[in-house]
């Protein structure tokens, strides 16, 4: 039979109380009774009864944390950290993938209606179509990413702001034709794509330069794959800009493949610039340029803003700005 907290408890010499403490956490227990209650639980085999948890407290100790997609290295790596960070708060991370699919973000929302889920963490890639268009019913939820509903609470880079400061950074380098890979298409336009073009015809405006329809590269899915096959068709029509600056670094990857696979140098011919900071940017060859913003910081805050909300549902939403840096490697040539 499956053992229960008192029967801990009877093995350990302790109350069921003391055994809730150790589990749970949050109240100090004397390291001597702690261990006691430890080896009771490995010598029982304890495991919590999740549903009997839940039904007492209206909690699963569950929280979903939905993206656009998890194939990519960013995506990857920001699941990571949510699934380590929530479990030293006592929490399961349900992962799931949108597909850029308001659809799914509705089913997300109906399970947390449910207590299937204590709170969601949503990366929806525009307001348009999605649930957060209202807030009516709306269960503990946290947006990370671009879009920006006021009645949510979010976690954020400045996308604008990084965008400029990259196209400053490689207009200071002497380029004056810089391409952007992952513009937004004319139609289903993400709020990431068309942010970060908006930081980039800022910093074109502000050196005077008129931005040129010619050097944008929409690409129909931010992977490397697609950037690759989207890139490689836009140089057989266009001459080589000075430098590309790609709206991820997955979106670089592709870049950096295609310009090598056809001899051109980086950075002797066209520099190249990444967004994100992932791991495998500073392996890339030549080692990628890049923004760059810390993660754990990224994760961390939007689990203290979901904590909060699901503590006091009424309060005023808040946002969380996570600061960036432009990391300078060998894939952008000097003046």
């Amino acid at each position: 039979m499956r053992a229960t907290v008192r029967d801990v408890a009877a093995l350990a010499g302790v109350s069921p109380k003391t055994v809730s403490n150790v589990i749970n956490g949050g109240v100090a227990v004397r390291p001597e009774t702690r261990e006691r209650v430890e080896r009771a639980l490995a010598e029982l085999d304890y495991v919590p009864n999740l549903s009997a948890r839940g039904l007492r407290n209206g909690r699963s100790g569950v929280i979903a944390l939905t993206l656009p997609e998890m194939g990519s290295a960013y995506s990857a790596e920001l699941a990571q950290w949510f699934v380590e960070l929530a479990r030293e708060r006592g929490w399961t991370v349900q992962l799931d993938q949108t597909g850029n699919d308001p659809a799914r973000e509705r089913d997300l929302v109906s399970r947390a209606r449910a207590h299937l889920v204590d709170g969601l963490i949503l990366n929806p890639v525009s307001l348009s179509g999605s649930v957060l268009a209202g807030a009516e019913g709306l269960p503990p939820t946290v947006v990370i990413g671009e879009v920006e509903p006021e009645h949510v609470d979010q976690v954020h880079v400045d996308s604008p702001a990084a965008a400029e400061q990259v196209t400053t950074y490689l207009l200071s380098r002497g380029h004056r034709r810089i391409a952007i890979a992952g513009a937004a298409l004319a139609e289903g336009a993400t709020a990431t794509s068309e942010l970060r073009e908006s930081g980039y015809t800022a910093a074109l405006a502000a050196a005077g330069i008129e931005p040129d329809p010619a050097l944008r590269v929409p690409l129909p899915a931010w992977s490397t794959s697609a950037a690759a096959t989207a890139f490689a068709a836009w140089l057989d029509e266009h001459p080589l800009p000075d430098a590309v600056f790609a709206f991820t670094d997955s979106i670089a990857f592709g870049v950096l493949h295609v310009l090598a696979a056809r001899g051109v140098r980086v950075p002797e011919q066209v520099s190249v610039m990444g967004f994100d900071d992932v791991d495998g940017a500073a392996y890339a060859i030549p080692a990628l340029s890049t923004v760059s913003f810390d993660r754990r910081a990224f994760a961390t805050a939007a689990l203290d803003l979901l904590t909060q909300r699901i503590e006091d549902r009424d309060a005023q939403p808040r946002t969380v700005v996570i600061p960036h840096r432009i990391v300078e490697r060998a894939s952008v040539a000097g003046r």
